[in-house]
């Protein structure tokens, strides 16, 4: 396969890695360009690539700028991997909630935190989808960044642009549930439905098409039966620490039994989506999201630790490690197999992010919602599904009304509208504590919001 990628927010190490770890492996030739407005980030990402590619003796030629607007002519794909303000500014989406009692585990997605990095993702994600329809006008353009729903949203929204969302959440949980089925891999047939990171498995069957849902809901049933303390926690080492870790998911079980589908991508996120029962301290089972379950402080620590031995390998003098491009695997997003689909017509299907155009009868026009589709000739195509069960459906509605939300305050620089959107989302106790938290939000992030400075 001959690309030309464009990966913006390459000092995403991890990612970067993880890309070219995939396009080596397909013997992808070509050009990758390398963009990120951190020299030193900049830096580190071509120094690992350069490194990874004379390991895998591939003809992919590297370029890095700090200017997309330099790599995007004649750009074939368009990966964006921005996450504005980096783990700097997300520490700030955690810990100012945090003083309002409000404990989110991840804050990328949904609550506060979620509204937060919002903001600062829209606008900026909006500046480069102009760019790439100016300069790169027929290119794949592909968005990893949080909150998935709002970017790809907004985008569309203020440009037109045809951005696809993609996350690993569904590819990924699908084969939790084979290992759970007692499935071989690639055996599982399914319908994934919903908003990135609360998608909903309605249907789970065998390749052959056999019926595994009410197996499915009868281990539900079990494992939600089970009553959790705080002695149900097991211990783990995570860069040093002792820290509390569910052997199970517990409410993704709960929520199974209940709602009569499976939820992904797993407690972590899916505790978000419902703050009303778990943002207050000690509510998940005894323990505290965020600080002693899911440790955000433990996320934060392992990426940098992550990134520092990044910069090690790419700056140092000595060559990868041998086995280096095996370690850990590809990107697990999947854009290298969706790119050769769409290029070759192949027509696989895939879990994306797109605008729902019909294809989810009871879900608001226009929400880019997680759902099946195909990779063909002409892009990425939304499945025609059946309408979700209602009390599913509910649990979806008011989260595309928040994402409109949040949407029109970035797009805006509305103040009043973010203190909407924080109330919308419900992890807040008060109309006053919104009002104080969205200007404690706001001032902390200003230097990353120009569109509330005028």
């Amino acid at each position: 396969m001959h690309e030309t990628v464009v990966l913006i927010g390459a000092g995403s190490a991890s990612f970067t890695r993880g890309l070219l770890a995939d396009m080596i492996h397909a013997g992808w030739t070509g050009e990758l360009a390398l963009v990120d407005t951190d020299p030193k980030a900049m830096q580190v990402a071509e120094g690992l690539a350069q490194k990874m590619i004379k390991l895998g003796g591939v003809a992919l030629k590297v370029s890095a700028t700090t200017d997309r607007r330099n790599a995007l002519p004649g750009a074939t794909a368009v990966i964006c991997t921005i996450g504005v303000g980096g783990r700097r500014a997300w520490e700030q989406d955690v810990f100012i909630p945090r003083r309002y009692g409000i404990y989110q585990p991840v804050g990328d997605s949904v609550m506060p935190g979620g509204s937060s990095r919002a903001l600062r993702m829209i606008h900026a994600m909006v500046d480069i989808a102009r760019d790439v329809q100016k300069l790169a006008p027929k290119a794949l353009f592909i968005n990893y960044g949080n909150p998935m729903s709002p970017v790809c949203r907004g985008i569309r929204k203020a440009t037109g642009a045809q951005v696809i969302g993609l996350c690993h959440g569904v590819p990924n949980c699908s084969h939790r549930l084979e290992h759970i089925l007692g499935l071989e891999t690639g055996q599982l047939a399914y319908t994934a439905t919903g908003i990135n990171h609360m998608t909903w498995f309605t249907d789970v069957r065998t390749a052959s098409g056999e019926d595994l849902m009410p197996k499915l809901l009868k281990i539900a049933r079990e494992k939600a039966a089970i009553t959790l303390t705080p002695d149900s926690f097991g211990l783990e080492t995570w860069l040093g620490d002792t820290v509390t870790k569910p052997q199970e998911t517990p409410f993704t079980w709960q929520l199974t039994n209940t709602f009569g589908a499976y939820p992904v991508p797993g407690d972590r996120h899916l505790t978000e989506f419902f703050g009303r029962l778990f943002s207050a301290k000690g509510a998940y089972y005894g323990k505290t999201l965020g600080v002693d379950a899911y440790t955000f402080e433990g996320t934060i620590r392992s990426g940098d630790t992550w990134y520092a031995e990044m910069t090690r390998l790419a700056l140092s003098s000595d060559a990868l490690p041998a086995d280096f491009l095996g370690r850990g695997g590809g990107e697990h997003e999947q854009v290298v197999d969706i790119i050769e689909s769409v290029r070759t017509n192949r027509g696989r299907q895939y879990s994306a992010n797109l605008p729902n155009t019909g294809q989810v009868a009871n879900l608001p026009a226009d929400a880019v919602i997680e759902c099946p589709a195909v990779a063909d000739g002409a892009g990425m195509r939304p499945v025609m599904l059946p309408s979700l069960p209602n009390a599913i459906a509910g649990t979806l509605a008011t989260r595309f009304a928040w994402v409109e939300t949040i949407v029109e305050a970035a797009l805006e620089g509305s103040r009043q509208k973010f203190v909407q959107a924080l109330l919308l989302d419900g992890a807040v106790d008060s109309i006053d504590t919104a009002n104080r938290l969205a200007d404690d939000l706001l001032a902390a992030q200003k230097q990353y919001l120009p569109q509330f400075q005028a």
